[in-house]
């Protein structure tokens, strides 16, 4: 299900980072080398039917490179 973000990711942590992130040899043949990092936060959304959710969010970043691969993990309220 694709989304739209209505506001910033808060309360962001870092899941994995270098050896640890599993999809690492995936990410650098798609995106490129760097130093990839998991991250989550919570963040407000609007999905494809235009409810609008708190929810946690997951995704892949690497300097230089960016934010990759978000996905809703559950929602908040």
């Amino acid at each position: 299900m694709t989304f739209e973000l209505l506001s910033e990711i808060v309360a962001i942590e870092i899941i994995a980072r270098g050896g640890a992130v599993r999809r690492r040899a995936n990410l650098r043949k798609r995106f490129g080398a760097g130093q990839w990092r998991k991250l989550k936060g919570v963040a407000t959304v609007r999905l494809t039917t235009g409810a609008v959710h708190r929810a946690e969010i997951h995704w892949y970043e690497a300097h230089g490179i960016g934010r990759v691969g978000m996905k809703i993990k559950r929602y908040l309220d």
